[in-house]
């Protein structure tokens, strides 16, 4: 079976990682006491990085792929995010806050 070329990147599979560590963390913030807002929106960024770095792996041009890369960099900025403000609100383990940061 040939590969993808996102498939190739190192990035692109960490990223897979991370969305599967980041749908924990939002399971564990949906029970929790109005956090679903932030939970939301951990999900779709996760999964943001993901889909930018293989749409960018698909471009041709430089130009191209260093704007889904970009795009690919905030939404993992934008995780970092919420990881700290799930710690502040308590609603996030310390383990999954560190291997989250790790894989970010």
């Amino acid at each position: 079976m040939q590969q993808f070329d996102h498939e190739k990147l190192d990035v692109y599979r960490t990223s897979v990682q991370w969305v599967a560590l980041a749908q924990e963390i939002v399971e564990q913030m949906v029970n929790g006491k109005g956090h679903a807002p932030l939970a939301d929106q951990l999900g779709r960024a996760a999964s943001s990085i993901s889909l930018n770095i293989a749409e960018g792996a698909g471009e041709f041009s430089s130009a191209d792929k260093s704007r889904f890369y970009r795009m690919a960099k905030r939404s993992a900025t934008e995780c970092a995010a919420i990881l700290d403000v799930a710690q502040t609100r308590r609603c996030i383990s310390s383990d999954n806050y560190s291997q989250g940061r790790a894989l970010l």
